[in-house]
């Protein structure tokens, strides 16, 4: 496992997921995030759809979270980001937060 990785995500949350504004239904972030998913998958540009959806203040860098170590991120999400190639998307990842699609940038 690499010591260290950068990564963007973008994160739909719903209400009552941890920290959550959100007024969404579970199942309406579910539906959105496999929205976005499918539109990166058409050839839409993750940093674009990060600031235009994600709830995260990360979205307005295009989702960018910097560098990071093994454990600084919650378990599912830091499994998911470690386990990515560079340049490589995540499946649907849910934490405490909500939903993410996670790149790997570095």
């Amino acid at each position: 496992m690499a010591s260290s990785i950068r990564a963007a995500h973008i994160l739909l949350m719903y209400a009552g997921s941890m920290r959550s504004t959100a007024d969404r239904s579970k199942d309406e972030a579910l539906t959105e995030i496999e929205a976005l998913r499918d539109k990166i998958a058409g050839g839409a540009a993750f940093g674009d759809l990060a600031k235009e959806a994600s709830d995260c203040p990360s979205g307005a860098e295009g989702g960018d979270l910097g560098q990071f170590r093994p454990g600084m991120m919650v378990a599912s999400f830091d499994q998911a980001a470690f386990a990515l190639e560079v340049g490589e998307m995540s499946g649907i990842v849910e934490t405490p937060f909500g939903y993410h699609l996670i790149l790997r940038t570095e």
